[in-house]
């Protein structure tokens, strides 16, 4: 091998030896699903709100404001790794308003991101509760 096809072959190694960040639940997938992560991230998100409203510290305020938004994402991730890779469609089959359920409860999470209203983590809250007590129903049969 000359030192020419030497020097080609360890650039074309340059790209695989590029570290790459992969996102995902996971994609087993494992089978390990549960609506309290989304659960838990709203009632961060309601959390965020009232301190914020109780507050009168801009810097507090503004740290409510950005960790609020970060949590109604993670709202948003959770439920839809739900939807997209727990939920079947024989269960919307035998839910028929699952997947309007669904479409609500991320627009909710979306709205969270832009009011500090607890009634919008309230109402979002609700829904998540909705989508809790359809979960635990499919897991029985």
């Amino acid at each position: 091998m000359t030192m020419k096809t030497l020097s080609r072959l360890l650039q074309g190694l340059d790209s695989f030896a590029t570290p790459r960040t992969a996102h995902a639940h996971c994609d087993l997938p494992c089978g390990v699903y549960d609506p309290a992560q989304a659960r838990i991230e709203a009632e961060s998100v309601k959390a965020c709100m009232e301190k914020h409203n109780a507050s009168t510290d801009d810097v507090f305020r503004a740290r409510a404001v950005t960790i609020k938004e970060q949590r109604a994402e993670l709202v948003k991730h959770h439920l839809w790794v739900l939807w997209t890779d727990y939920f079947k469609p024989a269960h919307a089959d035998s839910h028929p308003g699952l997947h309007e359920l669904f479409w609500k409860a991320t627009k909710a999470a979306g709205q969270a991101k832009q009011t500090n209203d607890v009634a919008v983590a309230d109402d979002l809250l609700n829904q998540i509760g909705e989508i809790d007590r359809i979960f635990w129903e499919t897991k029985k049969s």
